[in-house]
C-alpha cells in the first residue's frame, strides 16, 4: 500500500455505503469481512480479545477471500496506573467475585486471578498493521497515541475512532483521526466510551451526527443500523457510511454462537444494557445472568470480562441462552437470517 501525500488518509471508496461492523468474541469473521467486501461495503474484523498473531492470521485469510478494501477493529487498553482508582477496582472485584463463586461451583469451572496488565496485545497488533497494512483500522473504548495514528497513516491506512460524545471526538480529531463512528446508544454490544467510568450518554446516532456535522473527520454512523431507511438517513445528516453489527448477526458468515442465534431467533427476551458481563455497559438480551448481576458488576474492565469468561463459555458449552452474553442492538428483533451480501444490498437499498 502505497504512503499517502500528506497527513490524513481518507475514508476509502466503496460502491456501498455499509461497513459490516466489528464485532469480537466470535461473530466477525474473515469470511463475515470478505463477504460484505465483495458485495461493495466495507468488511471489518474484530481484534479484540485475540492474540497479534490470531489478528494477522485472520487479515490474510481474509486477503485470499476478497481482492477488495477492509479493516481491523482494536481495543485501546487502560491500564490503571493511579493507585488509589486501582485499589478501589480490586476491592470491587473482590466483591463480585464472591457473589459469581455459586455459579461457578455450579457449573464446576474456576474463575481466575484477574491481569491488571492486560492490554490486550496492543504493541503486537499495531506492529502488526503497520507491517501488513489494510484499508482501515478502527479504534474503540479509547483514542490512540498520535504516533500510532502517524505510524498507520504512514502505510497508508485510514485512522477512525469510535466516539459517542463531542469530547470524544474532539479528543479524536486532536491526535489525527481521519474518521469518526459516531456510534449511539442503539448500538448493540460494547458502548464505545473513552472512560470505563463514565455513564453513557442515550443520545441517538442521528443526534450525535447532528452535534458532529461540519467536522475535519468523515462521519460513520453507528448504532442500530438494521435497514435502508437509517443508511439513508445517516447518509443525509453527513454521514459517508453506516455501519451495521446487528444485522449481520444471523448470516451463515458470521461466527455468531448456537445459543446467541437461538435467543435473537426465538426473540424471547427483552434488551437492555448491562455492565454484568465486561463491567463496561454493553447493549444485549437481558437473561438469567443479567437479571443476577446486573446490580452488582463493578464498572472495572477488563477483569470483570475475565472473570466471566469461564462462566460464559462453560454455559455455551451447556446451550443454557440464560448463562451467556447476547449482544444486540435497537432493531434486533427485525433481522433475517441471510447470506451477508444480501444483507449488505438489502442496507444499501436501491441503487441509481
Amino acid at each position: 500500500m502505497a504512503s499517502p501525500s500528506s497527513g490524513t488518509v481518507p475514508w476509502p471508496h466503496t460502491p456501498l455505503p455499509v461497513v459490516a461492523a466489528p464485532m469480537a468474541g466470535g461473530p466477525s469473521t474473515p469470511e463475515l469481512a470478505a463477504a460484505v467486501s465483495n458485495a461493495g461495503g466495507l468488511g471489518l474484523l474484530a481484534a479484540g480479545y485475540r492474540t497479534g498473531s490470531d489478528m494477522a492470521e485472520q487479515v490474510r485469510a481474509t486477503r485470499e477471500l476478497t481482492g477488495g478494501p477492509f479493516g481491523v477493529n482494536v481495543f485501546v487498553p487502560a491500564v490503571e496506573r493511579d493507585e488509589g482508582r486501582l485499589f478501589a477496582q480490586r476491592t470491587a472485584i473482590e466483591a463480585y467475585v464472591d457473589l459469581l463463586q455459586a455459579t461457578a461451583t455450579r457449573l464446576g469451572v474456576e474463575l481466575p486471578q484477574p491481569n491488571w496488565e492486560d492490554t490486550d496485545g496492543w504493541d503486537e497488533k499495531i506492529e502488526a498493521l503497520v507491517t501488513d497494512p489494510v484499508a482501515v483500522v478502527s479504534f474503540t473504548f479509547g483514542r490512540p497515541p498520535h504516533r500510532v495514528v502517524d505510524r498507520l497513516h504512514r502505510v497508508g491506512t485510514c485512522v477512525a475512532v469510535t466516539v459517542t460524545c463531542t469530547q470524544e471526538a474532539d479528543a479524536a480529531e486532536a491526535v489525527g483521526a481521519d474518521a469518526l463512528v459516531v456510534q449511539g446508544v442503539e448500538a448493540g454490544g460494547h458502548r464505545g466510551t473513552h472512560d470505563v467510568l463514565m455513564t453513557p450518554n442515550v443520545l441517538s446516532h442521528p443526534e450525535l451526527l447532528r452535534n458532529l456535522r461540519g467536522r475535519r473527520a468523515a462521519l460513520v454512523a453507528a448504532g442500530g443500523i438494521v435497514g435502508p431507511s437509517d443508511v439513508r438517513r445517516a447518509r443525509k445528516l453527513g454521514a459517508v457510511a453506516a455501519q451495521a453489527g446487528t444485522a449481520y448477526l444471523l448470516t451463515p458468515e458470521a461466527g455468531t454462537s448456537p445459543v446467541h442465534r437461538q435467543a435473537l431467533t426465538e426473540r424471547a427476551l427483552e434488551a437492555s444494557v448491562t455492565r454484568a458481563f465486561s463491567g463496561r455497559p454493553a447493549r444485549g438480551l437481558r437473561n438469567r445472568f443479567v437479571e443476577e448481576f446486573d446490580a452488582y458488576a463493578p464498572a472495572v474492565y477488563p477483569a470483570v470480562d475475565q472473570l466471566t469468561k469461564p462462566l460464559r463459555a462453560r454455559a455455551a458449552q451447556l446451550g443454557d441462552v440464560g448463562g451467556v452474553s447476547l449482544w444486540a442492538g435497537a432493531g434486533w428483533r427485525t433481522i433475517e437470517a441471510a447470506p451477508a451480501a444480501q444483507v449488505t444490498a438489502h442496507l444499501a437499498g436501491p441503487r441509481g
